[in-house]
């Protein structure tokens, strides 16, 4: 349900809720909030509700403006696993200056104009993901291990696969917050598990991949357990992964996806520092199925880009190098941008490839590109790029890593 700002109110003083987390997220995409009271609702409605911005990983910068937080009235959800009375409830953000003008490192922000941009050309884009993370038992004082909980494999079952109960917790918590997982299961780590999303519009796709990560976080606390979402936690065992699935449909009906998957490929090398953000990202690349080759295919599981279809009639391709720790809104915004691009300048698709780009020989990998090998690479590249600077502020750029 998409709340008014009225209706906001009448639901907080209707449903006993005792406290409003005002949510927004830094550059990375972590998830940060603040809790208000009741009486605070409408001042935050009206004037927004103060923060140190300086104190924020990312915008902290001693001479950072004092920013406000604006919630959004349509992200209203209930934390289903907060007790029932006395509920609290959240809303995602905008961040402002004190005259109203969005924070130019809000990525929330950054993605909605990447939406109007592609409006303006009567194109849209829908996102779907697919996001695996490991449960670790947690020692005797309640610390994180690098203990799986289990010893399972691909869609093992129980008893082996210990992780079946607390998965169903998560999709029954996701419901109540009416988000839609579509299936969940095992995967090839031990101890590592996957649930899948529907697809839905940008913004509320990256709304979503931030709940997540959340609710994850939430249950695996509640059962005495860690969840890990980094890039690969055990050297030896499958990294986590965070596929997108990727949909855009052209108002006039239009097959705009051949020159929307050009676009990308055309960009990936410059966007990769944000869709894996970590030098332990790069460790993950190039193994068990993760992609190191800028390539598509059509059902195989080694490309970068994917349509797991023979069908020459698709609606959606997957792209498989992000990792769970990138920012959700900048990865879309990015994608959508470089997907217009492609359209814009008409680029054509390579061919596509049915190698399996893992296990080639060396000579069959020669006309393939790299992505960067490691972080630093990749900042390099982002750092040079016209089409990254044209779409994110100058911030931005001190904020990635080397």
């Amino acid at each position: 349900m998409k709340y008014t700002e009225e209706e906001v109110m009448e639901y907080v003083e209707q449903e006993d809720v005792r406290f409003i987390r005002l949510a927004f997220c830094d550059p990375t995409g972590r998830q940060r909030n603040m809790a208000i009271n009741p009486s605070l609702l409408s001042q935050a409605f009206e004037k927004g509700i103060h923060l140190d911005a300086s104190a924020v990983p990312g915008f902290d910068d001693e001479l950072c403006p004092d920013l406000y937080l604006f919630p959004i009235p349509s992200t209203l959800t209930t934390l289903p696993w907060r007790s029932a009375h006395g509920k609290v409830v959240r809303m995602f953000c905008h961040l402002c200056y004190e005259d109203g003008t969005p924070f130019e490192l809000d990525s929330r922000v950054i993605l909605e104009k990447a939406v109007e941009a592609a409006g303006a050309k009567n194109i849209s884009v829908d996102f779907g993901c697919e996001i695996t993370f490991y449960l670790f038992q947690r020692d005797d004082q309640g610390f994180p291990t690098k203990t799986p909980l289990d010893s399972a494999g691909y869609m093992d079952t129980s008893p082996e696969d210990r992780g079946e109960n607390i998965r169903r917790e998560i999709c029954l918590t996701l419901d109540e917050m009416e988000i839609q997982a579509l299936s969940s299961r095992h995967e090839e780590g031990p101890g590592q598990n996957e649930i899948d999303f529907a697809g839905s519009d940008a913004v509320t796709a990256a709304d979503n991949a931030v709940n997540f990560t959340n609710v994850v976080q939430a249950v695996a606390v509640q059962n005495g357990l860690c969840a890990d979402f980094s890039p690969k936690p055990l050297p030896e065992e499958s990294g986590n992964s965070f596929h997108i699935l990727i949909s855009p449909k052209s108002s006039d009906g239009q097959d705009i996806i051949p020159g929307f998957m050009a676009g990308i490929l055309d960009h990936i090398e410059e966007m990769t520092a944000f869709f894996n953000p970590l030098a332990e990202s790069y460790l993950r690349l190039g193994h068990r199925k993760a992609p190191k080759y800028i390539s598509w295919g059509r059902s195989n599981r080694t490309t970068l880009l994917q349509i797991q279809s023979k069908d020459m009639d698709i609606s959606e391709f997957i792209l498989c190098s992000p990792d769970p720790m990138a920012n959700p809104y900048l990865t879309y915004a990015l994608l959508i941008y470089a997907g217009l691009d492609g359209l814009e300048r008409e680029l054509q698709l390579p061919d596509e490839t049915s190698l399996n780009l893992l296990y080639a020989p060396p000579d069959m990998l020669e006309s393939y590109t790299e992505l960067p090998g490691k972080l630093n690479d990749a900042v390099k590249a982002a750092r040079s790029s016209a089409f990254i600077q044209g779409i994110l502020p100058e911030r931005f750029f001190e904020e990635l890593g080397e």
